[in-house]
């Protein structure tokens, strides 16, 4: 699973790009970042910004990984990779409206508050954006540089 990020810094103020969704599975609404599979043979980077164009009609800017994680390694083998970028531009309509009720840029700020309301239920969003969120609340302007493979 590869998920893809945008974050847009608006002087102090940062704002990422979530998705309003609905799980069938668990019958609840949430905020989520896009996220999707790569084709056979895809490169995953390129996969990622596929899908946040696809789903939010934005592309996004240069690619870094940000984290990885097995949210349930218990009981499932799905391993995901966040991707980020500080820059995004908008270049139309999503592709797949079936994805999403609505797309908004969310004060990463809210975050936190969010979580706790559970608004935003899904490990992997919610492991990207405090990771973000202490990158930023840390006094990082961005993710640490890195390769965009993990």
């Amino acid at each position: 699973m590869l998920t893809p990020s945008a974050a847009r810094w608006w002087g102090p103020r940062v704002e990422v790009l979530l998705l309003w969704r609905h799980r069938f599975v668990t019958g609840a609404w949430g905020w989520e970042l896009p996220s999707g599979g790569a084709e056979p043979g895809e490169d995953p980077v390129v996969a990622a910004a596929r899908e946040l164009e696809e789903e939010t009609g934005w592309r996004p800017g240069p690619l870094r990984l940000l984290l990885a994680v097995d949210p349930m390694p218990g009981i499932s083998n799905s391993h995901h990779r966040v991707y980020w970028s500080d820059t995004a531009a908008h270049v139309g309509e999503p592709v797949d409206t079936i994805e999403s009720a609505r797309r908004e840029w969310v004060p990463l700020v809210k975050v936190p508050d969010l979580i706790a309301a559970g608004r935003i239920r899904s490990a992997t969003t919610v492991a990207a954006l405090l990771t973000l969120h202490h990158l930023r609340t840390a006094g990082q302007d961005s993710a640490p540089p890195g390769p965009a493979r993990a």
